[in-house]
């Protein structure tokens, strides 16, 4: 069985991926993170000294996580274990336990337990293994591009340091295909010649990802042929459609549709209308960033220009009569409205004061002469009594109360000086000043 599996280990190490055939071996081979890994850094400083505390690395996909995972391992003389979260359960999860403290008796040899897309550790995971990585039996190192502190329990949460990974430079990508091409025996023997601008185009073209990097590379290499030459066009082929990096549940989604917001509240039309094509582009429902664009409308724009919030509901609409991919001609038009127009968030600031005096205060008692009075009781009650019809006075304003005795005077809308509501801040106030005088009077 042992020959049967070492040959089955060759034979997968032969059809491999080019980015798993040239994956670093040493700290001195890996390309990227100098924030973490260059001279004098963290946590180089704890890899030399033995000292590495359970972790997780965080950062987008192709930037190192699983490599360093795997170099930890090597340099700290840890036995590296692998556990998948989707697919691992209890049963896996003693077994990793007891063969760890085995280990640990018998060799004096510690388990560093690599968890990939730790994010999807679920509850039972997380408190099946915390004990034994407080007590220090499992060095935990997971690797997710979600944000931790979203997926992960604050009991584990606490005892894992997160380290935040970089996307790759276009200068890093470049190191890393070189590297793949001098050490790889496949491409080595091929014997390709190379336009001077592929290399830079397979670079370019991953985004920051060394792992789509090496992909392509190994596809155009393929394509080239014995002896044949990777040209720009091969790599761009290779590279193929563009992979937006977004997830409709995860951090890249919000940290779109949050940077969509507000540029459009920050007045940048240019801003708003690039997330706006990143969102859709990356497959985003239409209709989610509409139903945001109604929000902010009122949210944000408000009585400073109340027909924003017209032509937020007409895109709406227009956009479900024509669909895509026409509908993005109104929606960059209200976009661009949206963002250029005057904005003010009274909408929220009124309403949540008013809400406050609601929870603060209770049901408070309506005035008796704002009280309806539909019957005879209610009328002999004085319900509706003395109650002044704005439409009857000449001016079509009166000297009224409307506010609880216990709230009377208080201010909820404070209408800015922008645009529209410069208007009903001025006749506010002079409202509020003739109710007065009469008042007075």
């Amino acid at each position: 069985m042992d020959l049967f599996q070492t040959l089955a280990e060759r034979t997968l190490e032969v059809h491999a991926p080019l980015a798993e055939r040239v994956r670093p071996a040493t700290l001195a081979e890996l390309v990227g993170q100098a924030h973490l890994l260059g001279e004098g850094k963290v946590l180089r400083l704890a890899i030399e000294r033995d000292q590495v505390p359970s972790l997780v690395l965080w950062g987008p996909p192709g930037t190192g996580k699983t490599t360093i995972a795997h170099l930890i391992a090597s340099h700290t003389r840890s036995a590296f274990v692998a556990f998948s979260a989707v697919l691992g359960g209890v049963k896996e999860i003693r077994e990793i336990v007891a063969e760890a403290q085995r280990r640990l008796g018998e060799q004096g040899a510690r388990t560093l337990l690599f968890v990939d897309e730790i994010h999807r550790f679920n509850r039972g995971q997380q408190d099946a293994f915390l004990p034994h990585v407080e007590r220090g039996l499992l060095t935990l190192v997971g690797a997710t591009t979600e944000n931790p502190s979203f997926e992960l329990n604050a009991a584990l949460l606490s005892r894992l340091r997160v380290l935040t990974l970089r996307p790759l430079t276009d200068d890093d990508l470049s190191r890393v295909l070189a590297q793949a091409m001098a050490r790889d025996h496949w491409l080595a023997g091929l014997q390709l010649a190379y336009d001077p601008d592929a290399l830079a185009a397979l670079a370019h073209g991953a985004f920051g990802d060394a792992r789509r990097a090496l992909g392509a590379l190994e596809v155009a290499a393929a394509a080239a042929g014995h002896q044949g030459r990777l040209t720009v066009v091969l790599a761009e082929e290779a590279l193929g459609a563009p992979s937006l990096r977004h997830d409709k549940t995860g951090d890249a989604h919000y940290d779109l549709v949050s940077a969509f917001i507000k540029s459009m509240r920050g007045s940048d039309p240019d801003a708003a209308l690039y997330y706006l094509a990143r969102l859709l582009e990356a497959g985003e429902a239409p209709r989610f960033l509409l139903r945001r664009m109604v929000i902010f409308a009122a949210e944000d724009v408000g009585n400073a220009d109340p027909g924003a919030l017209a032509i937020a509901v007409h895109t709406l609409n227009a956009v479900e009569l024509i669909g895509m991919p026409e509908g993005v001609l109104p929606m960059s038009q209200a976009v661009a409205y949206l963002s250029c127009a005057e904005k003010s968030n009274t909408a929220l600031a009124s309403y949540g004061a008013a809400r406050d005096d609601v929870l603060k205060h209770g049901p408070l008692e309506v005035p008796k002469h704002l009280r309806n009075a539909p019957t005879a009781l209610l009328k002999s009650l004085g319900h509706g009594a003395a109650y002044q019809s704005p439409h009857a006075a000449p001016s079509g304003s009166v000297a009224e109360r409307y506010l609880p005795d216990a709230l009377a005077g208080s201010r909820y809308y404070l209408p800015t000086n922008r645009g529209r509501e410069r208007a009903f801040a001025e006749r506010l106030a002079a409202l509020r000043l003739a109710s007065t005088g009469r008042t007075q009077t």
